[in-house]
């Protein structure tokens, strides 16, 4: 039943996607030479600039609303603050890339020869411009990124001599910092280059930061957990088959159907979010993208944030271990009430902004139920998401009781194989580079000034307020 209603969901949404192809949705080919990626930005910037300059004009002055001084001490939730082009978030309709729904860029984004998932260069196309590239231009920046995959010796060498102990992400950050010390936009900088030019530079640190991270993620995984060899790209396969191959999962087609599904949703969560909003930071001091996403690394390795999808999967295991596999409904009712009545959460359960089902949730649903519907741990997963959010409802612990995405990737990953967890943030890494990197491009574009907001001690606020009511 809940195949055929996904069936019939992904059917209505290809005829939707077909109709608005054929009323004018704009592709980005123009001529018998598809455009590549740089040259499609190029013409798209001076317009993009005449719009923020038109809108500032007409709404600058205008106000979002009141500052509460609840927002201050609660994580500045909702407080509008930031400009973020790639992605923006409902609390009820989910995430859109460029004004697309998931199931939309599904239909919509170029795939690989016998795949159904969309390829994620097509993803980074659409952030980076707004539109939906060809096959030809997809494939082109495939082999773009595999031209550009190799990381320097020195880079090898770093993550060689780290101990198996230190943390994948702490790897990960290091290594990609690193980079920095063959960044085109530090070299164009010191030599003086217009800030008219900064996206220029900051494109091609953009386009190898993202080449670049399988061949990282790959060394820290056969470093860590296997037997150190790092086998080569390959530059007719895309972006995720060489990832996959790098982990050593390559022979898996269905492993790399996954990759390609897990970076495309992981890729971009609007700004806020912290490993996006620190890389936007960081940039805004012109640190170049490698400075600035080995920041976004650093919150990404949270536990509040990057590290959630790995509490889901201990929590589920601890299920399994107390009560068995096949557990009666009632018997996983009565293991969650035990967990709230602990004092602990539900992990994977409650999002921020979400108050719906996160649709990167149903989009890994969707493929579960396509590549393994008999999964032991994706039979609990469901039956979890069948019984929580009516407990969650009932005991008054969240404003949204509904699965987010860490509540699934963990287990699809388990059952391919990729079952040690301390990498699994990495995986994350790579995808939310993405989006990280397409805004750093437009905030160059663009001018983006330095970020600078305004911060009150508490003394400060209670004499704000002293003789208000």
């Amino acid at each position: 039943m809940a195949a055929a209603l996904c069936s019939r969901s992904l059917l209505q949404c290809n005829q939707r996607c077909t109709s608005l192809s054929r009323a004018g949705l704009r592709f980005a080919s123009t001529g018998s030479k598809p455009l590549t990626l740089k040259e499609r930005l190029a013409e798209l910037i001076p317009s993009e600039i005449d719009k923020v300059k038109q809108i500032r004009a007409d709404h600058g002055k205008k106000s979002f609303g009141p500052v509460l001084v609840d927002q201050l001490y609660g994580g500045m939730r909702g407080l509008p603050a930031l400009i973020w082009d790639g992605s923006v978030l409902d609390a009820e309709e989910g995430i859109r890339f460029r004004g697309k729904s998931i199931p939309e860029c599904q239909a919509l984004l170029p795939k690989a020869p016998g795949g159904s998932e969309p390829l994620p260069e097509g993803l980074f196309w659409l952030l980076t411009t707004g539109e939906v590239p060809t096959q030809e231009q997809v494939r082109a920046l495939s082999r773009d990124w595999a031209a550009r995959a190799a990381i320097p010796e020195f880079v090898e060498e770093i993550l060689d001599r780290c101990p198996p102990t230190l943390h994948p992400m702490s790897q990960f950050s290091l290594a990609v910092t690193a980079l920095n010390h063959d960044s085109a936009f530090a070299k164009a900088y010191q030599e003086g280059i217009s800030k008219k030019e900064y996206w220029q530079p900051t494109f091609d640190d953009a386009m190898d930061l993202i080449a670049k991270l399988p061949n990282i993620a790959g060394r820290i995984y056969r470093n860590v957990f296997s037997d150190g060899k790092v086998p080569a790209v390959d530059p007719e396969k895309d972006y995720s088959h060489n990832l996959a191959t790098l982990l050593g999962f390559g022979d898996n087609e269905a492993f790399v159907e996954l990759l390609r599904l897990y970076i495309t949703i992981h890729s971009d969560h609007e700004g806020g979010n912290v490993s996006a909003h620190t890389g936007k930071l960081v940039g805004s001091a012109l640190s170049d993208p490698f400075l600035a996403f080995g920041a976004s690394l650093n919150g990404l390795a949270g536990p509040l944030h990057g590290l959630a999808n790995q509490e889901v999967l201990n929590w589920l295991r601890k299920i399994q271990s107390k009560i068995g596999e096949n557990a009666s409904d009632d018997a996983v009712k009565e293991y969650v009430w035990s967990t709230l009545k602990a004092g602990q959460v539900v992990p994977g359960y409650g999002h921020a902004v979400l108050r719906k089902t996160d649709p990167r949730y149903t989009a890994q649903r969707e493929f579960a139920l396509k590549h393994l519907p008999n999964d032991p741990l994706f039979k609990l997963v469901g039956q979890v998401y069948n019984i929580v959010p009516g407990i969650l409802l009932e005991a008054g612990k969240a404003k949204n009781p509904w699965p987010n995405v860490d509540a699934h990737s963990g287990v699809l990953l388990t059952h391919y194989g990729l079952t040690e967890m301390q990498f699994y943030t990495v995986l994350f890494g790579v995808s939310r580079a993405f989006g990280v990197a397409a805004q750093l491009i437009w905030d160059r574009a663009l001018g983006a000034p330095l970020e600078r907001p305004k911060s009150y001690s508490s003394d400060a606020i209670q004499n704000m307020f002293k003789d208000k009511h």
